[in-house]
């Protein structure tokens, strides 16, 4: 069970890193942004660590707050999570 949730993190995490280098790519076009919402969503159910690495990689979101410490607690989280589930296996 430990690996389908570590997947599951590792999945969602690529998710979350594409979406906000291709929000940032959309940004910089003036094209249709991708919903603040759907970010957070996306980071909340387990992509927090690769939605935190797409916002430092594209410097993409780096001004708000709200997902600076959002994404960074929830990275945290999500790795911390991943580590206890493979130490106790």
């Amino acid at each position: 069970m430990e690996n389908v949730l570590i997947t599951w993190v590792g999945i969602m995490s690529l998710y979350g890193f594409t979406l906000m280098g291709l929000d940032k790519r959309r940004a910089k076009q003036k094209q249709w942004r991708i919903p603040e919402k759907t970010l957070w969503t996306v980071a909340l159910l387990g992509g927090g660590i690769g939605s935190y690495l797409g916002m430092q990689v594209f410097r993409h979101k780096t001004l708000h707050t709200s997902f600076r410490l959002g994404f960074l607690s929830l990275s945290l989280f999500y790795a911390g999570v991943c580590l206890w589930l493979k130490v106790s296996a």
